[in-house]
């Protein structure tokens, strides 16, 4: 199942790490890059390393891009960690660097993360660069800076595109960037509601005050499971019968082909 919640921490405050992980995020994110400053980067390693070295639950490690001083040993810690943890690449631009980090953590998914116009250009590209690749989506903060728009308009078609990318290269439905103001509850849900219809499946959070609002924006009602669970059993009925489509009693016209959707709304609403 897609994860809806996505919890980052910083690796040089291991009380935080822990209760990260022991929290109800769905995937913690264990940074390494943007929370931690360059005079802590060796001790947010360590930390990392003894908090993760057993690690039995769903964690990504967000190493330092290639172009920095840390990247290296950021790589070396992950490939020391257990298979399952996934390693979170900010900045991705080019297929090379992605096969390059894919021949050096054999085995181990990796997310991608487009914080750039050329990241968000050739995001199929990237997509497909390795089956190693487990996720794709946006580094927002980076990338309006990038295109220098100041509101959420600017970015609506960098969103689609990745959400678009990811179908094309069989991918889960990406994640949302972080939403910053960790206080503005009612603006994350509005912002959660907007990215689902979009095609988002989940967010990251900040702060774990953040992973209910997430979850309960992304979740289907119960209203949209029943009809989800009505989609599946008239289609099924009419395919039992012979019939290739049917009509609801309000008029909505299905065939076989919005099955999927339907599928997919009650697995997510009953999990």
């Amino acid at each position: 199942m897609t994860p809806l919640t996505l919890l980052y921490v910083p690796a040089d405050r291991p009380d935080r790490v822990a209760k990260a992980l022991a929290s109800a995020a769905d995937v913690v994110l264990v940074d390494l890059e943007d929370a931690v400053a360059a005079s802590r980067k060796d001790e947010a390693r360590a930390n990392a390393r003894v908090a993760l070295a057993a690690v039995e639950r769903p964690v990504q490690v967000r190493i330092n891009h290639r172009g920095t001083p840390w990247h290296a040993a950021d790589v070396a810690l992950v490939a020391s960690l257990p298979v399952s943890v996934g390693v979170r690449v900010p900045k991705v631009e080019t297929v090379p660097e992605v096969q390059e980090l894919a021949a050096a953590l054999p085995g181990r998914g990796l997310h991608l993360l487009l914080e750039s116009a050329l990241g968000v250009e050739r995001a199929f590209e990237l997509a497909t660069a390795s089956p190693q690749v487990a996720s794709i989506g946006l580094g927002e903060a980076d990338l309006r800076s990038d295109l220098r728009v100041a509101d959420d308009a600017g970015l609506t078609w960098a969103r689609s595109r990745v959400v678009v990318a990811a179908r094309a290269a069989g991918l889960a439905p990406p994640a949302m960037s972080v939403y910053p103001n960790v206080r503005d509850h009612d603006g994350l849900a509005a912002s959660c509601r907007a990215g689902r219809a979009l095609g988002f499946s989940g967010r990251a959070a900040l702060h774990p005050g953040q992973l209910e609002v997430i979850r309960s924006a992304f979740l289907p009602s119960a209203e949209e499971v029943a009809a989800a669970r009505e989609v599946l059993e008239r289609v099924d009925a009419a395919a039992t019968d012979g019939v290739g489509a049917v009509a609801l009693e309000d008029g909505t016209f299905l065939d076989v082909a919005m099955v999927e959707r339907a599928r997919w709304v009650v697995e997510l609403g009953t999990s």
